[in-house]
């Protein structure tokens, strides 16, 4: 793509934003504004994208306060694809932590909300892998949460694995969790 079509590209995505376009054509726009093969205009137009985004987000967040939890999951959805596109991994694991805690408040009422203790699992090797030790070991007490909560038949992956042994695999995640956050606080 040349750089006149990537910043027509670019304007276009900002107007489905600010047009509050949360959808697959917006975040198919996005790609193809950074499928750009010039190196210095790709990083520019990343940095720009994802402070643009980093504000139209919390703007969207706080006009989403009077609507449902599935439209509130699905413009959080959204945005986790985008900041995901833009390389943007700390705002990426903030929205995805903020769903996941929305989830979890609302599924006392509605079951298919439910967090797993896969899924925080998940989020807390992410959150560890990008050096968010806190929030992976945040994540892991959800997880082990889960799993207290839960009796040994509603432990559920994809590779059936049993209470104690899914209590022993969180568990270890936290420990490094707590050693890599110990070490980088000079501890």
């Amino acid at each position: 793509m040349s750089l006149p079509e990537t910043a027509q590209h670019t304007r276009l995505f900002r107007s489905q934003i600010v047009a509050r376009r949360f959808d697959d054509q917006s975040l198919r726009i996005l790609e193809s504004v950074l499928a750009c093969k010039d190196v210095k205009s790709i990083m520019q137009t990343r940095s720009s994208l994802k402070d643009f985004m980093r504000s139209e987000s919390l703007a969207v967040i706080r006009e989403l306060s009077q609507r449902t939890v599935e439209q509130k999951l699905s413009v959080v959805e959204f945005f986790v694809r985008a900041f995901a596109l833009i390389g943007d991994i700390e705002s990426c694991l903030a929205l995805k932590y903020e769903g996941l805690l929305l989830r979890d408040i609302k599924s006392s009422a509605d079951q298919w909300m439910r967090v797993s203790y896969e899924e925080w699992l998940n989020f807390a090797e992410h959150s560890l892998d990008n050096g968010f030790h806190a929030v992976a070991r945040q994540a892991c007490d959800k997880a082990l949460s889960c799993l207290s909560n839960a009796g040994p038949e509603d432990t559920k992956t994809g590779e059936p694995l049993k209470h104690d042994e899914a209590v022993d695999v969180v568990n270890r995640l936290k420990e490094r969790a707590l050693k890599f956050g110990a070490s980088s606080s000079g501890m």
